[in-house]
């Protein structure tokens, strides 16, 4: 029996993608043309954003998995180096988003020629009218899936999404997402979700749906709850690098507090840069590819 699954936020990491803030930043040049455009908080300083990033990657190879980075494109942005957000992956292969926000309209095209490189199928990819974003894509278990209906992820792609699981038998859980700030803010289901095991996850309930939050406890989830005053400074962005253990922007000693009174081990790092300005923590900066299986 395999012991490996595509089908999990928090069973312990084997292989994962990133798009080192070299290879998505590239220079201050690009960094002061894109940054106002893509809607970032405040021009990332590269020289700190790098320090940050190594940082990073250096937690991610600690946990043991094998690290994968993804090449510079000129076709891509800033926003690149949060690569979660451009596929979904499957045991039949990857599943290529289609972006909801349009200045990352090539993002999906370039993470395919690294899954091609490294023998990954291409299960389907999410086609106009309908869009989906990673980051609004969540493994509840291995056969439930939940996707936040957000600005960034519309009714038509969730249905393509559906279909292209349905052969897997897969259930597919819509969570219907606030307005909160807007389009043009960077807001998506795992924004207000990260599980960090089978029965454990980090949530923002101040803006949870009632019926999402009440089918987790059906699910023998039980919550760790993120403090209003960390929830934007990525509080609730937790990445599980295996059961009970994660990574996490620091500036967040409530949740981190929270999280070891469950038993998990924090690790953390600086996100100033690469993270708060850019609207994406730990979770965004990462596609998984393979976890082992939880149980």
């Amino acid at each position: 029996m395999d012991s490996t699954t595509h089908h999990s936020e928090a069973g312990q990491l084997m292989t994962v993608f990133i798009k080192p803030v070299e290879h998505a930043f590239v220079s201050e040049k690009k960094i002061h043309q894109e940054w106002e455009k893509l809607d970032f908080l405040e021009e990332p300083d590269f020289k700190k954003a790098r320090k940050e990033y190594a940082h990073f990657k250096q937690l991610l190879e600690q946990s043991g998995a094998e690290v994968l980075s993804l090449p510079p494109d000129d076709t891509t942005t800033l926003d690149s180096i949060y690569c979660r957000d451009a596929a979904i992956l499957t045991e039949q292969g990857a599943i290529l988003c289609n972006m909801g926000k349009q200045e990352r309209e090539q993002e999906p095209e370039a993470l395919k020629k690294a899954f091609e490189k490294e023998n990954i199928p291409i299960l389907g990819a999410i086609t106009s009218p309908g869009t989906l974003e990673g980051g609004d894509v969540a493994w509840i278990d291995e056969r439930t899936l939940a996707v936040g209906h957000s600005y960034r992820t519309n009714e038509e792609g969730i249905e393509q999404l559906k279909a292209l699981l349905s052969p897997q038998e897969v259930e597919v859980v819509v969570v219907p997402l606030p307005h909160y700030k807007g389009p043009s803010d960077v807001f998506h289901l795992m924004s207000i979700f990260s599980p960090v095991d089978y029965d454990l996850a980090v949530v923002y309930s101040p803006l949870m749906p009632i019926v999402f939050r009440q089918f987790l406890y059906r699910r023998g989830y039980q919550l760790v709850e993120v403090p209003e005053a960390e929830f934007e400074s990525m509080g609730c962005n937790v990445l599980a690098t295996g059961p009970r253990t994660c990574i996490m922007v620091e500036g967040n000693p409530e949740t981190e507090k929270r999280l070891r009174q469950r038993g998990c081990r924090v690790m953390t790092y600086p996100g100033e840069e690469i993270s708060v300005k850019g609207g994406g923590g730990p979770t965004c900066l990462t596609r998984p590819v393979l976890r082992k299986k939880l149980f």
